[in-house]
């Protein structure tokens, strides 16, 4: 008997790990934008950390070297969970959290403070809203249906 993979078919993709690949994608394209002077505004002024970075992706997200890693290792992550149902599931519903946690903290932590060491500011803070509300609904919406008998 012949295995698919042997056979040269890959399995197909589920619609949650098609998903989690593209939010992973979209991710690690961000990271990588915000290293492009540019596209990133005042990339002369970003520093590694802290709210004193004025670097501004397409103008609008406050941006810092460490920000811009951070969404290079989420895109990775998601790449490599996207690898299973559950861990594409687990990337997104997960990943979804973490970021509603950091519109929370966002809107807590003020813009100034040295605790916005990422740095955020209020563009940031409610595209994570958006972002956390999406990657929940995606990872509810696309993972498939077991089906009982």
């Amino acid at each position: 008997m012949v295995s698919r993979a042997s056979a040269g078919v890959t399995p197909a993709r589920s619609l949650v790990q098609t998903t989690a690949l593209v939010v992973a994608g979209v991710f690690l394209l961000v990271g990588v934008l915000g290293f492009i002077p540019g596209i990133t505004t005042d990339y002369s002024s970003m520093s590694f950390a802290g709210h004193h970075s004025e670097a501004k992706l397409l103008g609008v997200f406050q941006v810092s070297i460490l920000h811009n890693i951070v969404h290079l290792l989420f895109g990775l992550a998601g790449f490599a969970l996207a690898r299973t149902v559950s861990g594409a599931r687990s990337y997104l519903i997960g990943g979804g959290a973490i970021y509603l946690v950091l519109w929370l903290y966002g809107l807590v932590v003020g813009q100034d403070s040295a605790a916005n060491f990422v740095p955020l500011n209020a563009a940031d803070d409610w595209l994570h809203l958006f972002l956390g509300i999406g990657m929940i609904a995606l990872g509810f919406l696309t993972t498939p249906k077991r089906v009982t008998r």
